[in-house]
């Protein structure tokens, strides 16, 4: 059930984070609900939530500065709230760690339906322990260059070293893994691996394209102008 999610909600402005954290609630989740950056950082420390809603403009320490934070000490799923669409903070987000992103203001099912998304993702189906992400129908380690993929210790090493994924980067590295060599499209991606089956910013995929490449390759996911990414076999 989903109170047994408990949601780190941190927000300057007292109106929309009393009417959020009202909202939440009554949805079943528990929910931390912090006023700036350092005591978000603090509670998070303290009471280890299923996931992290972050506003971008905070006081003291901002959201994108807080997500890195957290990101240093955990995988987390996190999601920034931005003011507008087309900020920069968005990318500087995403870029932070952030696994995905509301734009303000915003309805508030449609906050619940994309925290139960994120947290699909993350083996945390309405707030319970779910399954780990879903394996290629061929299992086992697969292997590219210098890459290896193992699809069932959900393990990921390059050059024999091990790579440290977040899961949503895990997930996207096993849609590439089990379809090598096939150009995949930023919507495809959104939907397998986001679980927008209703379309969503395709900048979500191309930031965390570039932070997996950053981990396993620049060379090693390939660009296909107008189409999307593919793995290279």
């Amino acid at each position: 059930m989903a109170d047994q999610t408990h949601v780190l909600f941190v927000e300057d402005d007292d109106v929309i984070r009393e009417a959020t954290q009202l909202a939440l609630e009554r949805d079943g989740f528990v929910v931390t609900a912090m006023p700036d950056g350092l005591s978000g950082l603090e509670a998070f420390r303290t009471d280890r939530p299923d996931i992290a809603l972050l506003d971008v403009m905070l006081p003291g320490l901002d959201g994108v500065s807080l997500c890195r934070r957290i990101r240093d000490e955990s995988t987390v799923p996190v999601i920034m709230l931005s003011a507008r669409a087309d900020s920069i903070d968005v990318v500087l987000g995403l870029e932070a760690g952030a696994d995905d992103y509301v734009t303000k203001p915003f309805d508030g099912a449609v906050l619940v339906a994309r925290i139960r998304a994120v947290l699909r993702r993350f083996g945390h189906a309405g707030g319970g322990r779910g399954e780990e992400p879903e394996a290629p129908a061929s299992g086992g380690v697969l292997a590219f260059g210098d890459l290896e993929v193992d699809t069932e210790g959900m393990e990921v090493r390059r050059a024999g070293q091990p790579v440290a994924l977040t899961p949503t980067e895990m997930r996207l590295l096993l849609e590439f893994s089990s379809a090598p060599g096939t150009v995949l499209s930023r919507d495809k991606l959104l939907e397998r691996v986001w679980d927008y089956g209703w379309g969503g910013d395709t900048r979500v995929v191309d930031v965390h394209v570039q932070r997996l490449r950053q981990k396993i390759g620049q060379d090693r996911i390939e660009t296909v102008r107008g189409f999307g990414y593919k793995l290279k076999a």
